[in-house]
Formats: C-alpha cells, sequence, structure tokens
C-alpha cells in the first residue's frame, strides 16, 4: 500500500519491530491512539480470528459488536489483502500451541 513509503510510516514500522514486551506494547499503543482506536482495531482483529475459525457473520457479530460493513472490510483483507491478518493470526496459533 502505499502508505507505507515515507518516513513516518517507516519510522512507524520501526517502531512496532522494536517492541520487546506486552507491557511495551500497551505502553506504545495507548500513547499512540485513542481508546476508541485500539478498540476498532481490536475488534477488527478479532473479528479476523473468528473468520478464520468459520464463524458466520450473524455470530461475529452477536460475539463482537462489529457492524457487517466492518466485518466485510476485515473478510475482504483477509481474503485479498497483504496477508497480515494470517500471519499475525497463524502465529498466535503456533504459540497458543506451544510451537
Amino acid at each position: 500500500m502505499d502508505v507505507f513509503h515515507n518516513e513516518g510510516s517507516a519510522l512507524l514500522v520501526q517502531a512496532i519491530l522494536a517492541l520487546r514486551t506486552e507491557e511495551e506494547c500497551r505502553a506504545f499503543l495507548e500513547d499512540l491512539m485513542t481508546g476508541r482506536e485500539i478498540q476498532d482495531c481490536s475488534q477488527r482483529v478479532l473479528v479476523a480470528k473468528l473468520l478464520r475459525e468459520g464463524l458466520v457473520y450473524s455470530r461475529i457479530a452477536q460475539a463482537t459488536g462489529a457492524s457487517s460493513a466492518t466485518i466485510s472490510r476485515v473478510n475482504r483483507c483477509c481474503t485479498y489483502g497483504a496477508g497480515g491478518y494470517g500471519t499475525v493470526l497463524e502465529r498466535l496459533e503456533q504459540a497458543a500451541a506451544g510451537q
């Protein structure tokens, strides 16, 4: 995506990669984003997880409070996007399985 071709975006990516602990990550996200932005991003990751698990839109909406538009957008990203959700969810699954 074109949004990553500037100094600020490069710095953001490097800043995320520099985080070492959950505590550091929480502190950075709290400083970086509003509470609402954190909730929105958190909801999208949860939606992606539930889509990966095969839940239907109505169940996802019920479980997360996400709108059908949000669920659809996340689904498009999971299906046709850059692969970020898939990478993160796969790694979280591996970590949960102790790999």
